[in-house]
């Protein structure tokens, strides 16, 4: 009878520990780049604060109820070189929705003001779009995450992607609002190439095979037949073929990027699983221009080049 009454207490002692531990992983971030929780353990009305401290990650919220604010705080990455690249400073934020992305509506705060931009979906809506802004040094912005309501939470998950950059790349055609195609456009100089070569996500000499255009992303998508990749920071471009390999690099439909004959140098930053292009010279003048450089003791990082 006293074995009994024991493991009673035992079980009844374990049943509070997982109740309690429960509901702490539920709001729990595993690391300090992504988070995911579930709003059952929220009070209606309740703000939960959350603060991650990555250049990106995700953030996952289940049955949404109440509301979070998020804070981001990255150590970011290096600067990228392309056209447009500025030094000022500037921090360019994107998040990219879930297809599902249900139950809750994503907000900017910027000085208490707050910015609508990811919508609650309805069924029949199409996927959302990435969304981007841009904060300087020291401003105040956090994401504000407000739940409606719905009678049926159980299908609800508002889940999305975020990248933080202090690059120009990293608004491109990924916005409703992106950097002015002049400068997008440009053609990068000397001194932006053989930097770009240094800093870039990819770096790859090839051929442009042909060019599609993303409708999704209002962007033209360049297929790319790869006959050397000096570094990519994914699995960018893959084949079977010992000599060539295969990928595709984004970039601004109003640069009216053109299949045509000769070889290029790719560079470029990687958004969201996704190639965009940086700086894009022919690879003769690229051979040229890293060639004298070298000469003059004046490169800032080393190529094998052919």
């Amino acid at each position: 009878m006293k074995m009994s009454g024991f493991g009673v207490w035992i079980t009844a002692v374990w049943i509070l520990c997982f109740a309690m531990f429960g509901v702490v992983l539920s709001n729990y971030s595993e690391d300090q780049c992504s988070w995911r929780g579930s709003g059952l353990s929220q009070q209606q009305g309740s703000v939960e604060q959350i603060s991650l401290h990555c250049s990106e990650g995700t953030l996952d919220w289940l049955y949404p109820k109440g509301a979070l604010r998020l804070t981001l705080s990255p150590r970011l990455p290096s600067v990228a070189v392309g056209p447009g690249g500025s030094s000022s400073g500037l921090i360019t934020a994107c998040v990219k929705p879930s297809e599902q992305f249900h139950g809750a509506q994503l907000y900017l705060e910027r000085d208490g003001v707050l910015e609508l931009l990811v919508g609650d979906r309805l069924e029949s809506s199409p996927p959302p779009r990435i969304r981007c802004f841009s904060r300087l040094p020291g401003e105040k912005v956090a994401l504000f995450l407000q739940a409606t309501p719905h009678q049926d939470i159980s299908r609800r998950i508002a889940s999305f992607h975020y990248e933080l950059r202090g690059d120009w790349t990293a608004r491109l055609s990924l916005d409703s609002s992106p950097i002015s195609s002049e400068d997008a456009c440009r053609p990068c100089n000397n001194t932006e190439i053989l930097m770009a070569v240094c800093t870039s996500d990819f770096v790859v000499r090839g051929n442009i095979r042909s060019v599609e255009e993303d409708e999704n992303l209002r962007a033209a998508v360049i297929k790319v037949s790869a006959t050397r990749v000096f570094r990519q920071k994914y699995a960018l471009f893959t084949g079977n073929s010992r000599l060539t390999s295969k990928g595709e690099i984004r970039t601004l439909l109003q640069c009216g990027v053109k299949p045509g004959p000769g070889s290029f140098l790719f560079t470029g930053r990687v958004h969201f699983g996704e190639a965009w292009l940086g700086c894009a010279p022919r690879y003769k003048d690229f051979h040229q221009a890293y060639t004298t450089a070298k000469a003059a003791q004046q490169i800032p990082c080393e190529l094998p080049v052919d």
